[in-house]
């Protein structure tokens, strides 16, 4: 068993839905989060082990969440996976520049994103 926190930041119901069906299947824990703001407070009460960021989100950008995550030395080295589906050309160097680990673009194999999560995680 993991045991290992995720905060699934994602404004869009069914994609929460099918990102916590993948962990939980593989016994991650979840946070969920349906804006930035949200998620800030989440982070406020919990360190989690990683982050899965959506890119586009009502109040707060992901990436600007992801820059106040940076800016935060108690959060800072959290690993911070970005998924959008708006994968413009461009689009992975904007999340990497803003401080995400890596990106992945929607629609994505989750079996490509487990094996990701798993590469910051550990099996």
């Amino acid at each position: 068993m993991s045991g290992k926190l995720i905060l699934h930041v994602e404004d869009n119901q069914y994609n929460r839905k099918i990102i916590r069906d993948l962990l939980s299947k593989h016994s991650y824990e979840i946070m969920e989060a349906h804006n930035g703001e949200v998620a800030l407070d989440a982070l406020a009460r919990r360190r989690p082990d990683l982050i899965l960021m959506d890119v586009q989100l009502p109040k707060l950008s992901g990436l600007e969440v992801t820059r106040r995550v940076r800016a935060d030395p108690s959060l800072a080295q959290i690993p911070i996976i970005a998924i959008t589906s708006f994968a413009l050309s461009g689009d992975d160097r904007l999340a990497l520049d803003a401080g995400c680990n890596a990106y992945v673009a929607k629609p994505f194999r989750p079996r490509d994103l487990l094996e990701m999560i798993r590469g910051f995680l550990g099996p």
